[in-house]
């Protein structure tokens, strides 16, 4: 599995937990002692090592109102039950997750580069499938939401269907559920699927699949009669 990330703080983190951080990134989650005191003083300190900004991208994901990275998200308050910061801040289970992770990374490589031009060059791979997860930029809605949430909100979704109409493999592509979106993945020739899923929040909502022959999903949520939204 190759995974390709843009985002360097989001790199930083795949490249600790695959790599020779991943001990030591989870010992770190289960001695750090949260209060909003030691995060906002550990957030300013300077992280020039990968280790150190893995950490430092958990914190704010964990922290942060609805996990978000991008500049200007603030830091919970309330939170779930009024926890407040300690809403989403489970150690035992994240230390746990990276040391599972850790157990197969052999399995993985982690690239910190443009996802785009990653499958350009992979493109004519016959036995190469991707999964590809945009920031939900176009359309009415995706701009909007895409630029409070992500670092890297600019993207060329034109760009990113001409190149996925180029793959030879299979590909499996999400977005927001939005008309301009569903409209370009026809026009390109793409098989579309609705899927219910919950959003930060826990509010109901439907994602937009996109790919060649969705036939498999539709028959998936047809044999699962679904009552409950998928968690992406």
């Amino acid at each position: 599995v190759w995974l390709v990330e843009l985002d360097s703080e989001v790199a930083a983190v795949w490249k600790s937990m695959f790599g020779a951080n991943a001990k030591w990134l989870a010992g770190r989650i289960m001695e750090f002692d949260l209060t909003v005191e030691n995060v906002r003083a550990e957030l300013a300190k300077p992280s020039p090592s990968i280790r150190q900004r893995a950490f430092n991208t958990i914190l704010k994901n964990r922290t942060l109102h609805g996990g978000i990275l991008a500049h200007g998200s603030g830091m919970l308050k309330n939170g779930e039950n009024g926890k407040g910061i300690k809403s989403r801040w489970y150690p035992e289970t994240l230390s746990k997750r990276i040391k599972d992770i850790g157990a197969i990374k052999d399995c993985f490589q982690i690239y910190e580069q443009d996802g785009i031009e990653f499958m350009a060059k992979y493109a004519s791979e016959s036995e190469t499938a991707f999964f590809i997860d945009p920031p939900y930029t176009a359309g009415g809605k995706g701009k909007r939401a895409g630029r409070r949430l992500y670092t890297h909100y600019e993207l060329d979704h034109q760009k990113l269907f001409d190149v996925a109409a180029s793959v030879r493999g299979d590909f499996l592509m999400t977005y927001d559920n939005d008309p301009e979106v569903e409209a370009m993945a026809i026009k390109a020739g793409f098989d579309t699927a609705l899927v219910p899923m919950k959003n930060t929040h826990h509010e109901k909502m439907l994602e937009l699949l996109i790919g060649r022959d969705l036939s498999w999903a539709r028959a998936m949520l047809r044999a699962r009669t679904i009552t409950q939204p998928l968690l992406f």
